[in-house]
């Protein structure tokens, strides 16, 4: 028997047995009742009344389980931007000062060698003894020279700690001012020196000379730093003047 041969009445619900669904001849309606109500029909509904009911429940099941699903994503990004902070979070400014101060327990920066301290580059130890402005002129009006800018004097004394004969070259020495300019020994200026010793002169193991190097720098630079050499091609170590 098809749901058109049903009379109008109320029916046992296919999906909550508790409860009656009224039937109005043509469809199952929205209307329910506790069962056992007055005039309650005791025939059960045909199977097919049941699928009528289920149908839009599951559809509103989707449609629910499909709403909680955005939520929750809408949700889970919403706390992985707060842990993060978020891309277009802005990176705290940091004041002039608290940049520049170091933390209490940072070990203060090793500054190298200074005057008077020694400092070894392959087998010499050099020792920076004095940094000094050269005069206007080198040598005298017939032979000697005169500065680009102005001459400054560099006495070093060297030693060599190692077991084989070592040469002391001015020009593989360098001057380097508080701009970061590195300037060259002025070699030729040297020669008017008397005794400079800082040409090309040989040491032996375990001897030690002293001689001046030359530079001549632009008349506004300031000497920061020397670098100094036992060879052409050594690494080098720098000495401040500070």
């Amino acid at each position: 028997m098809n749901e058109q041969q049903w009379a109008e009445g109320w029916y046992q619900d296919g999906q909550d047995p508790t409860v009656d669904r009224w039937w109005d001849g043509t469809r199952w309606t929205g209307a329910t009742r506790p069962r056992g109500g007055p005039a309650a029909m005791t025939a059960q509904r045909p199977a097919s009344a049941g699928v009528a009911v289920a149908e839009p429940q599951k559809k509103r099941h989707r449609v629910r389980n499909a709403f909680l699903i955005v939520i929750g994503v809408i949700v889970l990004i919403a706390i992985i931007q707060a842990a993060t902070g978020g891309d277009d979070a802005e990176t705290p400014a940091t004041t002039e000062g608290d940049a520049a101060a170091p933390a209490e327990d940072e070990p203060a920066e090793d500054t190298g060698p200074g005057l008077g301290e020694p400092a070894e580059d392959g087998d010499f130890t050099f020792v920076v003894d004095a940094v000094e402005d050269g005069p206007e002129r080198i040598g005298d009006d017939t032979f000697g020279a005169s500065p680009q800018g102005r001459f400054v004097y560099v006495t070093i004394t060297v030693t060599n700690h190692g077991d084989q004969p070592g040469t002391f070259f001015g020009d593989n020495q360098y001057l380097i001012d508080t701009e970061g300019r590195k300037a060259s020994a002025d070699s030729e200026a040297a020669i008017y020196l008397p005794e400079s010793q800082s040409l090309y002169e040989e040491i032996n193991p375990g001897n030690t000379l002293t001689g001046t190097v030359v530079f001549d720098i632009p008349v506004d630079a300031v000497p920061a730093a020397v670098e100094l050499h036992d060879s052409l091609f050594s690494g080098g170590v720098t000495v401040g003047l500070s």
